[in-house]
């Protein structure tokens, strides 16, 4: 391969102060503006985590481990904040990368999300004078350092629990929920996560009927989301007298809104009402699990594209 190789990790980006929260939404919702009482809520939430989105910190930190274990640049570029997946492309284009393994920071396909993603990397591609050859990674739900990670903080998240009822906590799998209808066009998503949500209770050896799968953090379009919701989710295991309860975010791999508020605040107030003691484990972050996952990934796709390279020179 000639011109340099590189990485590119794609994430969902947020607001680096409360001032930007406006500007960031305006993104977010593909330039509609957002109703001041929207606004106004979303500003709330993120005062009450710390004022910001810690994620481009996480994904630079993970980006800044990623190359020192692959021997390749690593960069990070956003798809609703800065910054922008099409500044950052450039950028590689201007450090001469003609040739990039592109991968999302969230494990599971959808056309929805991961679709996205891919499309706007192709939006940044398009204008450029260069051609870059990119592998775009789709899928990663059952890459075995992402299952080890997450399994082992949930293990210790149980270990929160008294040591007489650690083998009675209810464990709640959950991912970001998405409209209803992708499951009419056949999308993956839910099947994919169900996969992950199995594998992993398989590694902790949890019995049947001690786990479960639902997602979180709908939008309120007025359209079905998938379900069942975590708040239906809790309010009924309350009602059938559970006490101790895990959410585990399987979708998310980083600290965001969606976990630091909609699970800690929102969800642990559900629990609460309901008499339930809840805990969380901590996300991947930037841990070593989900840097070898990341190493695992890039190093196979960038073995590919050396062997398909070579194959094309001796053509």
């Amino acid at each position: 391969m000639t011109g340099q190789t590189a990485v590119l990790l794609l994430a969902y980006g947020g607001p680096d102060s409360l001032d930007d929260i406006p500007a960031y939404l305006l993104d977010v919702r593909g330039g509609r503006e957002t109703p001041h009482h929207l606004i106004d809520e979303i500003t709330e939430r993120y005062a009450q985590i710390g004022g910001r989105s810690p994620l481009l910190d996480i994904t630079r930190s993970v980006a800044a481990q990623l190359s020192q274990h692959i021997d390749y640049p690593v960069y990070a570029g956003m798809r609703h904040w800065r910054p922008y997946i099409e500044d950052v492309v450039a950028e590689m284009a201007a450090d001469g990368v003609r040739h990039m393994v592109a991968i999302c920071m969230a494990p599971h396909y959808s056309v929805m999300s991961i679709g996205a993603y891919r499309r706007a990397l192709n939006d940044a591609l398009d204008p450029l004078d260069v051609k870059m050859d990119v592998a775009f990674v789709e899928r990663w739900g059952t890459q075995p350092d992402y299952l080890r990670g997450v399994a082992a903080n949930v293990r210790k998240a149980l270990r929160r629990f008294p040591a007489e009822v650690q083998d009675q906590v209810k464990v709640v799998f959950t991912a970001h929920s998405l409209p209803a209808s992708i499951l009419e066009r056949g999308d993956p998503y839910d099947a994919e996560l169900r996969i992950t949500a199995r594998l992993l209770a398989e590694r902790l050896r949890l019995e049947r009927g001690r786990w479960t799968f639902c997602y979180q953090s709908a939008a309120r379009t007025g359209t079905p989301w998938l379900g069942p919701q975590i708040e239906e989710v809790i309010t009924q295991l309350g009602e059938e007298g559970e006490q101790y309860v895990l959410v585990a975010p399987i979708g998310f791999i980083a600290d965001h809104v969606e976990v630091l508020y909609d699970i800690d605040i929102g969800v642990q107030r559900i629990a609460r009402e309901a008499g339930i003691r809840l805990e969380r484990p901590p996300m991947l972050n930037d841990s070593p699990p989900l840097i070898d996952a990341l190493a695992a990934i890039a190093r196979e796709r960038l073995a590919l594209m050396t062997e398909t390279a070579g194959t094309a020179g001796q053509g």
